[in-house]
């Protein structure tokens, strides 16, 4: 029996385990955890506005690279624009490009990019929420294997 091309994706569609080396599900989780993505993710998802333990302070719009640049606080212009490479490589952001003199670049996020900021800024929530937790086991943890 022969197998068509579309049969042999939803077969690996169906085996995708990201516990396997080779699964390209596991790449996909390695590019969307770091500290960049969730922060660029949370940027676009929430028009910019960073109001500390809240859960969306504000509607997804795009932005302008200059924008996302100032409130990346840490971020190399480089890393940034690997990041946001990366990103619409993946179809979780588009990118617009405006010709004025010079030119104007902005990111939004795309409806696939939107569902996973919806995951992703949990994750921020409950790190803002819980940092002062966790700094108490830190140094609990830190006294205790002095």
């Amino acid at each position: 029996m022969t197998v068509t091309a579309d049969q042999r994706r939803a077969r690996a569609k169906a085996e995708y385990d990201a516990f396997l080396a080779v699964c390209p599900s596991r790449k996909l989780l390695e590019r969307i955890s770091g500290k960049w993505v969730t922060l660029i993710l949370a940027a676009l998802g929430s028009g910019g506005s960073h109001q500390p333990g809240a859960d969306s302070a504000g509607e997804p719009r795009s932005m302008r690279y200059s924008e996302l640049s100032r409130l990346l606080v840490g971020v190399s212009q480089k890393m940034l624009t690997q990041t946001l490479r990366s990103l619409e490589r993946d179809g979780l952001v588009t990118r617009t490009a405006t010709p004025t003199v010079p030119v104007t670049v902005s990111y939004e996020l795309t409806d696939l990019g939107l569902s996973l900021h919806h995951m992703m800024r949990g994750l921020k929530t409950w790190a803002e929420t819980h940092m002062d937790e966790v700094l108490t086991h830190r140094a609990t943890y830190d006294t205790r294997t002095d």
